[in-house]
């Protein structure tokens, strides 16, 4: 079995989240996105599998209940491909039965978490079974946002407005994330929809004005004149961090 050093874990920081739930891909997704990690997914064990040998990710998540075929059974197959036999795999189940988690082990999982599950939980298994397959990973250093008052926590997901918190869902805070971390530029809504939303998520492009609107009441001083989010007419819209070079 091939195993992968930390130089192959440095260019290759993908993993693989099999889970039939979007709602809970999306908090994976969001998740370790924080630790530095991006996410490929699939909704079913086909999918995956077919993920898996084209993608070779750094791990893999894997829901035990799927439409199709199990997650056994998926991971049964992935430890019986050469190509895929020694990615780690963190097992996700809203079953709490000692058995299952067994079986789990045995098949192959390295390891194991139970729904509900804490985000931050999760981002730290999936650092810790890369740490014993692949050897020492790298912490990625503390980020945040500072200036002119809007600090962005981009670990704790805490947003505070001269020094006031602010509450953000899940969604405001990542397309503030994406802000504050590609400033000075001029996205459209469909870069947005791909780039926050997603290329597989299919909603309409207003919901970003949506966001948008939403989004400038809780971070901008007056939000009928906004200073962050600014609108490029005709075009779409930029973060705006200039006055503070």
């Amino acid at each position: 079995m091939e195993r992968m050093n930390q130089s192959d874990f440095g260019e290759r920081q993908k993993v693989l989240v099999i889970e039939d739930e979007r709602d809970i891909r999306e908090l994976v997704r969001v998740s370790l996105a924080g630790e530095g990690f991006s996410t490929i997914e699939a909704g079913d064990g086909d999918l995956g599998i077919a993920l898996a040998r084209r993608e070779r990710p750094v791990a893999v998540i894997l829901d035990l209940m799927l439409p199709g075929i199990s997650g056994l059974e998926v991971c049964r197959r992935l430890r019986a491909e050469e190509g895929t036999a020694s990615i780690p795999v963190v097992m996700v189940t809203a079953r709490t039965g000692e058995a299952d988690k067994i079986v789990g082990l045995e098949i192959g999982a390295d390891d194991y978490v139970t729904k509900p599950f804490s985000p931050r939980e999760l981002a730290a298994r999936v650092k810790a079974v890369l740490r014993r397959s692949y050897g020492r990973v790298a912490e990625r250093p503390h980020e945040a946002y500072d200036r002119g008052g809007l600090r962005v926590d981009l670990d704790s997901y805490e947003v505070y407005v001269d020094d006031k918190r602010v509450e953000l869902s899940l969604r405001e805070f990542e397309l503030l994330r994406f802000f504050v971390t590609h400033p000075n530029r001029v996205y459209d809504r469909g870069q947005l929809l791909e780039l926050v939303w997603g290329p597989e998520t299919y909603v309409e492009p207003r919901t970003v004005d949506v966001h948008i609107r939403r989004l400038r009441r809780h971070i901008e001083r007056d939000d009928s004149s906004p200073e962050w989010i600014v609108t490029v007419r005709g075009v779409g819209y930029m973060f705006d961090e200039r006055r503070f070079r």
